[in-house]
């Protein structure tokens, strides 16, 4: 056994050990991010909803443990009631209903599953701006505010629902609609250097492209990490699922932006272009979102650029459990730290985050040979 096939292992032990613990103490419950070793509890419609489901799916796969199965179900019962009030639901279902429904369909089998997903498909395809061609990101959240404009490059991350329904259906428009929005990403988000726009602004009536916004990010031009790492991986899975190049071509691009802006450890600061004067804190769930896209790049080009990305998200996941997992701290529920939620607003900043520890988990499992659940 080789000493990578090592580490994962140790790796993969680790993770369960600690699921074991985590597991009774949360139950089916929301975790977003963690505060002095305990994950706090998020609202069911809040965007990371499905992290902590989609992490006891990803583990069930190998161990069929029951107890994570009846967990990770009650989480998706649970959401139940953010379809039925609908006001809340936003442009991260893709997210909340490929890492609980799609997973337990996948994986069990279960009829309602299916049904809960396909009706989620519906709703992000209802999202989609005919005019500018992308699927508008959060809704209207007070009187006068105006958001019908805005797209984010976290929405990459959700087309897969999109491109499953159009399997399961063997209806073309989810897939449509997904590689449209792909095609605006490709055309206004991505830079020619391979640093990404966050939020860009459209005119919701004409479909002009009017503006930037830094969002998560330093600046508007500046490169948010997490940000690049989700275009990264987005644009790997739009390649894995319709072999159009010019998809294939822009993973590429944005891996070897975020590849050559990495640290001596691998792990990225959490946006590459910040002044001397801002406190350079380290993202380990950017690292963890790019490893795993990475691992998945390697798998879609010839041998001499698959060790180049393979070798890059290796690197990045074994730092991540060297030098950022909390394995023997029982006080800590978090798996991996130094996460970084929203710097500009203050939110979650050095703590762990629930999708750092689900991307982390399916980058091991990539490794161990387990399918991920974000394809």
């Amino acid at each position: 056994m080789t000493e990578k096939l090592v580490w994962v292992d140790e790796a993969w032990s680790q993770i369960k050990r600690k699921l074991e613990r985590t597991t009774n103490k949360m139950g089916a419950n929301f975790p977003h991010a963690s505060v002095e070793g305990e994950y706090v509890f998020e609202r069911p419609n809040w965007w990371t909803a499905a992290f902590w489901p989609g992490i006891l799916w990803q583990v069930y796969q190998e161990t069929k443990d029951e107890k994570l199965k009846r967990v990770a179900e009650e989480c998706e019962e649970k959401l139940d009631q953010v379809i039925d009030y609908f006001y809340t639901l936003h442009h991260d279902v893709g997210f909340m209903w490929k890492l609980t429904s799609v997973a337990r369909y996948q994986l069990v089998g279960e009829e309602d599953s299916k049904r809960r997903a396909l009706m989620i498909a519906h709703i992000l395809m209802g999202r989609f701006n005919v005019n500018g061609n992308y699927i508008q990101a959060w809704n209207n959240w007070f009187e006068g505010d105006d958001k019908s404009g805005w797209s984010i490059i976290d929405t990459m991350m959700n087309l897969p629902l999109l491109f499953w329904a159009s399997e399961e259906t063997k209806n073309p428009r989810f897939k449509a609609v997904a590689m449209k929005h792909a095609d605006t990403v490709l055309s206004h988000f991505i830079r020619d250097d391979g640093a990404v726009h966050h939020i860009v602004q459209f005119d919701s009536e004409t479909g002009e492209c009017v503006g930037f916004i830094g969002g998560q990010g330093h600046a508007p031009f500046s490169a948010w990490a997490r940000g690049a790492a989700w275009a990264l991986y987005g644009m790997t899975l739009c390649y894995h699922y319709t072999g159009e190049v010019r998809y294939l071509q822009a993973a590429k691009k944005v891996a070897h932006f975020f590849i050559a802006n990495l640290p001596d450890d691998f792990v990225p600061v959490w946006d590459f272009r910040i002044p001397v004067d801002v406190t350079p804190y380290r993202d380990s769930s950017a690292g963890a979102i790019a490893a795993s896209g990475l691992l998945l790049l390697a798998e879609k080009v010839d041998s001499i650029e698959s060790k180049l990305y393979r070798s890059a998200g290796e690197n990045i996941l074994q730092s991540l459990y060297v030098n950022y997992g909390a394995w023997e701290d029982e006080s800590e529920d978090g798996l991996i730290l130094h996460g970084v939620s929203h710097y500009p607003d203050g939110k979650y900043v050095d703590n762990p985050l629930i999708y750092g520890d689900f991307y982390f988990v399916e980058g091991i499992a990539r490794l161990k040979g387990c399918t991920a659940m974000t394809q």
